[in-house]
Order: structure tokens, then sequence, then C-alpha cells
């Protein structure tokens, strides 16, 4: 037997914009809180098949899903392709309905079956996709209200180095974080917990500057020999949101090792972080120069560890 359910959540912001944030997967770590990383597996005109790493009560999961795309009418439809006990299979739609210029409704639709119809198991998914289609719709209206209105703080940038050595051995140097403390000056500490292959928590304690250390935590999900890809979950006062990933792409003369950052800024701590006159572009500033200052310095020591092994 298939259970439908419908929830709804009105939200400032033109319907075009609400669509192409959801239709967008890289915006998810954006607009998601739970998601840290979606990829592409398949792409086609309207189809696509996308992988998506979420954290679920303080777990990471990963799950592929179909997707047909409709911009016309401002409509996702989507399929998991194996649903986790004890779901049997579980679908649904978004739908993007215009109110006004400015203002629009997100309709969130499921359609689900539980395995052998068991009622308990009905019960908990019914629980399940109430729960986490009101707090998903609450979520995506707060981040797509923010994102539509924090074009200006939103920002991303990259520093690329070339490396004569091997892309495997710049993946490794980034991938085994435990071993930074006696790698990277800047890290005082480090807990890495290896969740699943390719999967990881990262925690550590890095050095400014000033001596002073602060503490990060990170989810990564790692691709080799070519990608890592991380969300932040502690963030300093200037941020609300940062994302990232490193790459490594072998070319003709060695290897482009690069780190990618975006970065939302959080104008509320600026001038108590910055100081009276300090506005967003000072901000921009000081976190662009502190994330590209720790990113090189790591880059460099990958660089001189893949160049030593060659």
């Amino acid at each position: 037997m298939t259970k439908e359910v419908e929830h709804e959540i009105t939200v400032q912001a033109p319907a075009t914009e609400v669509y192409r944030l959801i239709a967008e997967v890289e915006n998810w770590p954006r607009i998601f809180p739970p998601t840290v990383y979606v990829d592409h597996v398949e792409r086609g005109e309207n189809e696509e098949r996308i992988r998506i790493w979420a954290t679920a009560n303080g777990e990471v999961k990963n799950w592929t899903s179909r997707r047909t795309l409709d911009p016309e009418a401002l409509r996702i439809t989507f399929r998991q392709e194996v649903s986790a006990p004890p779901v049997a299979s579980m679908g649904g739609t978004w739908i993007i309905e215009p109110l006004s210029e400015g203002e629009s409704r997100i309709r969130l639709l499921h359609d689900y079956r539980a395995i052998d119809d068991d009622p308990e198991n009905l019960k908990w998914i019914d629980e399940a996709v109430d729960r986490n289609s009101r707090s998903e719709l609450a979520a995506l209206k707060t981040n797509v209200e923010l994102a539509h209105a924090a074009a200006e703080v939103t920002f991303s940038f990259e520093d690329t180095i070339r490396v004569n050595g091997s892309a495997k051995d710049l993946f490794d140097f980034i991938n085994e974080a435990d071993r930074w403390q006696e790698r990277l000056p800047h890290v005082a500490t480090v807990r890495l917990e290896e969740v699943s292959p390719g999967l990881q928590i990262l925690e550590m304690d890095t050095r400014a500057k000033d001596g002073s250390t602060h503490t990060t935590k990170s989810y990564r999900v790692c691709f080799p020999h070519h990608r890592i890809a991380y969300k932040q979950v502690t963030l300093p006062a200037l941020m609300t949101l940062h994302t990232g990933y490193w790459t490594f792409a072998e070319t003709e003369d060695g290897v482009a090792a690069s780190s990618q950052h975006t970065v939302v800024l959080n104008t509320e701590n600026i001038t108590r972080v910055l100081g009276p006159d300090a506005g967003v572009a000072e901000a921009r500033e000081y976190v662009r120069t502190a994330l590209s200052t720790n990113s090189r310095a790591t880059l460099g020591h990958a660089k001189n560890y893949a160049e030593q092994q060659h």
C-alpha cells in the first residue's frame, strides 16, 4: 500500500530563484543543514542521478536518487534508487508556486511504502517523513531567504599550485589528516574518525598567527585520488557557512593541486570581531586571507611531501 502525504511552506523569494536553488545540487550544503555533499552520477537534459551525503542524528549516510527536472512547471520529481529498511520505496515531488514577484509556496509531496506493508513500520515512516519534511522546509525557508538576500555576502575562491609529483601522493597527504599534527605547523591537535571508507569526521585545533588556537569540525567525503569535499560544522564568528574541496588534477607538467572555499559571511558579528569601522569588504578580505593562508600552507607541505616521494 502506497501512502501519499504533502507538506508546504511560504517563502519570501521569487519562485524561479527557489527552483534554481533546489535544482542545482551544488547549493544543497548551503540550503539543507544536514547535507554534506552532493554529486552527479549521471546527467541528461532533464534526467539525472545524484548521490547525497547527509547527517542523520549525528551519523553520515549516503544514498542515490533519480530526479526529473521540469523548469517550465517549476517541478522536480525524485525517487530513491535503494531505500533503507523499513522503507520499501520512497519518492516525491517538489512543486514551487509563485504567489507574487517576491513570494512563493514550496510544496513537498512524498509517496512511500513500508516493507511487507507492516503497520508498525508504516507508522515509523509516517513520523520520520512528517518530522523531516517539517524541519527540512523550515530550514529551507530560512536558508533560501538567506541565500536570496545574501548574494553579496556569499563568495567562493580557489588557490592552485603546480606540483612535480603524483595526484595519489597529494591526495594521501590531505586524506591522512590524522598525521597533520606532525606534518603541519599550524595544526596543534587532530581527531580523525573514518566512519566508513572515504567518509570522515575531522576535528582539529589550529594555531593563528597571534598564538591563539581555535577548534574546527568538518565532515569530509573523499574520492581517491582526485577530490576531497568537506563541510565545516563548527563555524567561527565571521561565517554562517563554510564548504570547500581539495582537487588534484594530472596535467602535462605535473599536478594542479587546488583548494576551493565557499563562504557566507555572518554580518551580525563583523563590527564585534573587526571593530566599529569594518564592513562587508573588510570581513571578506579578512576571511579570505585567513582561509587562503592555511590552504596555501597545507598545499605547500603537500607539495614537498609529494615531490619527495617522486
